[in-house]
């Protein structure tokens, strides 16, 4: 019989049951719900509600239950329906009607909202450990290659040139919000619901401030039809883990590209790479690629979650189980996917020459021709069409715009002087650049400062 079958006169449908179960994915918050229930036994006991001696023997139990699970001892039942119904049902094995007092004035509806935000809470640790890793790596890679010129981009055309320091310190920045966005979820989620009862709290003195003192929760929550049927916190934390899969994926985008021969800019190492079973010289970055494909699902969960919330009335409804496979899924793809992408760029081969070679082909300096042009007194809008007619020039003659004589160069403006080879050089192109934010040198060092700076906050 049913924990809750009192009102029935069949049982379950074996078929039914089997679909209504949530064991096979909510087992995983076992921990969760056993200390849940523990601070619920506990505040039982203190407000009166049952017997301190009933209360401790409830706290003892639950317990000793951890243990025998964390060590292999407990096989969850599938007909006992969810985590919670396994708890509650060894625990009535184990002593009888004294567990059957443990759910006295709690309903599954705020005992899943306490244990999913629990859960949570708890992964959100695992999470922001692995992106403090890869933030400290990428400003320990930014430092080592704050004079690696590269090119930069735009609609992947060669742009002006900048330095692998200023590229990495962007991703830095990416990441960072990331990490900011997961603080802020923490805040907003650190509330706890339980003592919303089913949606209507309960007629018990319960002591909620109590129970969320010793979960750790920062408040309570102040409504209980919320309480019981607020989701948002899954639906934010599946939003800012599909906005971080998006900067994985971007940046493994571009080491695929940089990986491939007609690039080269770096080369993953042998661990962090796969072969061909066909082809013997293939070396493939299958690591990227699998982020990149990875991005697919974690998109896929927070529409999931969206699509099953969208509609449903106040308060608790069946729909929202479908609330964990979803987020669990999106927690699990981003702790498999920060640690081995932090490895791969961490052991990568960056090709420097390679790098400052591509940022001299392209005419990555036309911009710094102008600059130069208007710094002489010619108004922008004329350098600008001075230096397009010098690039047509170049590209009719194969050269590079370093490569002009004097001659040539005051064939496109009588006001073009020697100091025109200074302005144009890669590293003048790219130190000139000081102002804050910028890939000049001193500019990038500071930018790596500041990020030091709030690292240490992390």
């Amino acid at each position: 019989m049913k924990l809750w079958g009192g009102r029935f006169s069949k049982n379950t449908d074996s078929e039914v049951n089997d679909f209504n179960s949530s064991i096979r994915f909510d087992g995983r918050m076992y921990a969760q719900d056993i200390r849940g229930s523990i601070a619920h036994a506990e505040m039982l006991g203190k407000c009166g509600v049952i017997s301190a001696e009933d209360s401790a023997l409830l706290v003892k139990t639950l317990g000793e239950l951890l243990d025998d699970i964390e060590n292999g001892k407990v096989e969850f039942m599938t007909d006992a329906e969810d985590i919670h119904m396994n708890i509650e049902t060894l625990l009535i094995q184990r002593i009888g009607d004294v567990g059957r007092r443990l759910h006295t004035g709690r309903s599954r509806n705020d005992q899943v909202a306490l244990d999913i935000k629990m859960y949570l809470l708890d992964e959100e640790k695992e999470l922001s450990a692995y992106l403090r890793d890869l933030l400290s790596c990428l400003l320990d890679m930014a430092e080592e290659h704050i004079d690696t010129i590269m090119p930069g981009y735009t609609h992947l055309q060669k742009a002006q040139p900048i330095t692998f320091a200023h590229h990495l310190m962007a991703y830095f920045e990416m990441f960072k919000r990331d990490a900011l966005r997961l603080a802020d979820w923490k805040e907003r989620t650190n509330t706890m619901p339980l003592g919303s009862g089913a949606l209507a709290g309960t007629t018990y003195p319960f002591d909620r401030l109590y129970v969320a003192d010793r979960l750790g929760f920062n408040s309570i929550t102040l409504n209980s039809l919320d309480g019981v049927s607020d989701r948002d916190h899954i639906m934010e934390l599946a939003s800012v883990l599909s906005i971080m899969m998006v900067h994985l994926s971007r940046f493994c985008e571009e080491l695929i590209i940089w990986n491939s021969n007609e690039f080269q800019f770096v080369e993953m190492d042998d661990a962090c790479s796969t072969g061909s079973s066909i082809m013997p010289q293939k070396k493939n970055p299958d690591v990227a690629e699998l982020i990149r494909g990875k991005s697919g699902r974690v998109f896929g969960d927070l529409m999931s979650i969206l699509t099953t919330m969208k509609g449903l009335p106040l308060a608790y409804n069946k729909d929202m189980q479908e609330d964990k496979e979803c987020i669990f899924d999106a927690v699990d793809t981003l702790k498999l996917c920060i640690p081995v992408f932090t490895k791969m760029i961490r052991t990568m081969k960056v090709n420097k020459e390679v790098m400052e070679k591509g940022a001299k082909g392209g005419f990555t300096n036309a911009t710094d021709a102008a600059d130069y042009l208007v710094k002489k007194g010619m108004p922008f809008r004329t350098a600008h069409e001075v230096v397009g007619k010098m690039v047509a020039y170049a590209l009719d003659n194969g050269k590079s715009l370093d490569e002009f004589t004097m001659e040539e160069f005051k064939a496109c403006s009588d006001i073009i002087e020697e100091d025109i080879y200074h302005a144009i050089d890669l590293k003048t192109c790219v130190n000139d650049r000081k102002i804050i934010g910028g890939p000049a040198k001193e500019a990038v060092e500071y930018s790596i400062g500041i990020g030091k700076e709030w690292f240490k906050t992390l």
